[in-house]
């Protein structure tokens, strides 16, 4: 063997033996979890802790429906992320289409303007939200949850370096054709875009699924909840079931690797192809 071969294969192993030791690292909590689940209570708490529970536990699934309304939280994450997600991929490629093919004063600096919201904490937005809930009497309902995220200024940038990839020759012909804008929008553009779309919709679904901080604080009552915020109630001061909690956590991400199992071919190509030109 070569020189050259050889430091060829062993640039390979060593690729390779760090690619599983990442591939380790990201699914060793899954695994942890998944096999806590099956865990009696003083299993989670002996020291040193066990890898495999002696006896698995069904129950601690259901035990999860005892503690709190799971079925209906699982519910409110299912219609709070399909509104917010739609509501996205609506508003967000009307805002990108405008600002990659539409020509008007200022439009540059808007759109910088518009770049900058990236830039404040969500935390600061929290505050004249809840005001604004408040006033509007939305406090304790799925409306509350949804009406903030309809909208995403990093959902618009994604959609707008997309469509700025796509040949102006098409538009054009489409125009000396007799189509209106929306004509081309609905019909030329969005076919072109369903890469970025679906790259968009798993990022929205999963952050409004996984989000925490904004359902804990404008919804209280257990029945509103969606299934992150009711979740943290299995957890006590005192004391926590973590194979309940466990179980429920589980049971609640089952939905979101479904999801990006579907998506995953277009939400890659859309991350890939999206910063390509701008």
């Amino acid at each position: 063997m070569s020189e050259s071969a050889r430091v060829t294969r062993t640039g390979s192993v060593l690729t390779h033996a760090v690619l599983v030791l990442g591939a380790v690292a990201m699914i060793g909590p899954f695994v942890w979890q998944l096999l806590t689940a099956f865990k009696s209570l003083p299993e989670t708490t002996t020291v040193p802790p066990t890898v495999f529970p002696q006896e698995w536990l069904w129950s601690n699934f259901a035990d999860v429906f005892d503690a709190l309304p799971f079925a209906q939280q699982l519910v409110n994450s299912l219609i709070v992320a399909s509104v917010v997600t739609v509501g996205q991929l609506a508003f967000c490629s009307l805002g990108a289409y405008a600002f990659a093919r539409l020509e008007f004063r200022g439009r540059e600096l808007i759109f910088a303007l518009f770049l900058s919201v990236l830039m404040v904490p969500k935390q600061l937005l929290i505050l004249p939200q809840y005001q604004i809930m408040s006033d509007l009497g939305l406090l304790n309902t799925l409306t509350a949850l949804v009406l903030p995220g309809l909208f995403s200024a990093f959902g618009t940038f994604l959609l707008r370096q997309f469509f700025a990839t796509i040949p102006k020759d098409l538009e054009e012909a489409a125009l000396l054709d007799g189509a209106g804008r929306f004509r081309i929008f609905f019909s030329i553009m969005l076919p072109l875009v369903k890469p970025a779309l679906a790259a968009l919709a798993v990022i929205t679904v999963m952050h409004s699924w996984n989000d925490l901080l904004w359902p804990l604080v404008v919804n209280t009552a257990p029945a509103t909840m969606p299934i992150s915020a009711g979740l943290t109630s299995l957890q006590g001061q005192e004391w926590t079931d973590y194979p309940v909690l466990m179980a429920g956590s589980l049971m609640a991400s089952i939905p979101m690797l479904l999801a990006y199992l579907a998506l995953q071919r277009q939400f890659v190509q859309g991350i890939a192809l999206s910063g390509t030109k701008g």
